[in-house]
Order: structure tokens, then C-alpha cells, then sequence
């Protein structure tokens, strides 16, 4: 898409429409092969011709919404970066309460484009730029950055997964005193 030329609202609107369909049905159980062009227009009360003005297929809608959800989960974490006056545990448990906001489809949504890959490289250019700003010399016995990546996305996979009974709050807080006590 180009950034010098303006959508139109109307089609904006009726994006938004469909990506809610689609949320809607996944949430309430559908499943992804379940999906057709058919029940999304109906959920999102449009018919078939207006789907496919704006997309090709179903696999089509999936992508540009997954790409939408990536882009703001990149956005959540680019703006938690420069939230200076947020501790450090305060802005991962802003990122917890985000994923567990858009629990209900993100996984069924996301499992299609690797989302836990895709979360590991943004958690990496998280965990990069704090090391930038904050140490000089890293000491030779710190986690290196790919260890501590992948045992943070392994923790917040698993709590989406199966500890949701554990608050956002609780498991960043637990993350901290890991990631204190381990440097």
C-alpha cells in the first residue's frame, strides 16, 4: 500500500468490518479451515462481491490481518521502548495485558504465520536496545541475548497457552526477579 495515497474511510470501515468478522468467529470458535468467504461477509453483514473488492481470498484477509496484529504488538513494543517513565517490569506488564487482551484469536490467528518466531525477533530488538542503553560492558557471564530471548518468548508462549490463571503482573514480575537474579 502505498503511504502517499489516502484509503477511502468507506473501505477502511469495511476492512475493519471483515477483520472483526473474522476475530468474532475465531473467538467463538470456529477454526481457521472453517473459515469461508461466504460466513465472514455474513458475519460482517456485507456480501460476497464487497469481500472480494478488497481481497482475493480468505487466506488473503488472514495474512493482511496477521500482519495488522504483528504490526501492532511491533508498535506496543516500539512505544513501551521510549516509555521512560515506565520501569522496566511495568512495561512488559503493559505487553502481557496487550497479548492477553487478544488472547482469544491471537494464537489461532497467529499460529498460521509463526507468531512465536516472529515474537522472538521483536523481543530480540527489545532486549538489543536496553543492553545499548544501559550497559557499557557486558560481562563475560551475562545471558547472552539469544538464550534470554528465547527463554522470555518461551515464558510469555506458555503463559498464553496454559498459565492464564496467573495475572500479567504476577508473571512479569516473575520474569524480573529471574532476569535480576540471573546477571
Amino acid at each position: 500500500m502505498s503511504i502517499s495515497k489516502k484509503e477511502d474511510p468507506r473501505t477502511i470501515r469495511t476492512k475493519e468490518m471483515l477483520r472483526n468478522a473474522v476475530l468474532s468467529l475465531l473467538s467463538e470458535g470456529a477454526s481457521i479451515s472453517t473459515l469461508s468467504v461466504q460466513k465472514v461477509a455474513a458475519q460482517a453483514g456485507l456480501n460476497r462481491t464487497t469481500f472480494y473488492l478488497h481481497y482475493q481470498d480468505i487466506q488473503d484477509l488472514l495474512t493482511h490481518i496477521t500482519k495488522d496484529i504483528v504490526n501492532e504488538i511491533s508498535n506496543k513494543i516500539e512505544g513501551l521502548l521510549h516509555a521512560t517513565e515506565l520501569s522496566e517490569k511495568q512495561q512488559l506488564t503493559q505487553l502481557l495485558d496487550y497479548l492477553y487482551i487478544h488472547r482469544g484469536y491471537l494464537l489461532t490467528l497467529l499460529s498460521i504465520s509463526r507468531f512465536e518466531e516472529q515474537l522472538y525477533l521483536l523481543l530480540e530488538q527489545l532486549i538489543k536496545m536496553r543492553r545499548e542503553n544501559t550497559e557499557r560492558d557486558i560481562p563475560a557471564e551475562y545471558v547472552s541475548m539469544e538464550i534470554r530471548t528465547a527463554s522470555l518468548v518461551g515464558i510469555i508462549m506458555w503463559w498464553i497457552r496454559k498459565g492464564l490463571h496467573y495475572s500479567s503482573d504476577y508473571i512479569s514480575e516473575q520474569i524480573y526477579l529471574m532476569y535480576r537474579h540471573d546477571s
